[in-house]
């Protein structure tokens, strides 16, 4: 029987790819990851795109654990299933990989952060 975590790697396994060609926008929320080994744990945003997330936080969590997020965008609160696919010392990448519903306020959100980013650009004016 596999578990959550070989699941959910089995079902991102074939986009891992992609997520690099989405553009990344700054964020800088608080963030709650929920935890199997670790339990709940607290952190903040650097970036996001529309198929993960970069945060910092103080403690480890397993590379291909599957965990639960929790934070607050432009449109709303979200609460979704990622993959841990990266870890660089304090930061963490995140592979989102489920609810629709929470994908629509992310997209949302990364569509606002690039007409904010395409404003504030010197070429753009």
């Amino acid at each position: 029987m596999e578990t959550q975590n070989e699941t959910a790697a089995a079902h991102v396994g074939g986009i891992v790819d992609d997520a690099r060609r989405q553009p990344r926008f700054a964020l800088a929320v608080a963030m709650s990851i929920k935890s199997r080994t670790c339990g709940m744990l607290e952190g903040h945003t650097v970036d996001i795109s529309e198929s993960g997330i970069a945060a910092m936080l103080t403690i480890e969590v397993p590379v291909g654990e599957v965990v639960e997020l929790n934070f607050t965008l432009l449109f709303g609160p979200v609460t979704i299933h990622a993959i841990v696919r990266q870890r660089n010392a304090f930061r963490y990448g995140f592979q989102f990989f489920d609810s629709n519903a929470m994908r629509e306020i992310i997209q949302s959100t990364c569509r606002q952060l690039a007409v904010q980013r395409s404003l504030m650009s010197p070429d753009s004016q």
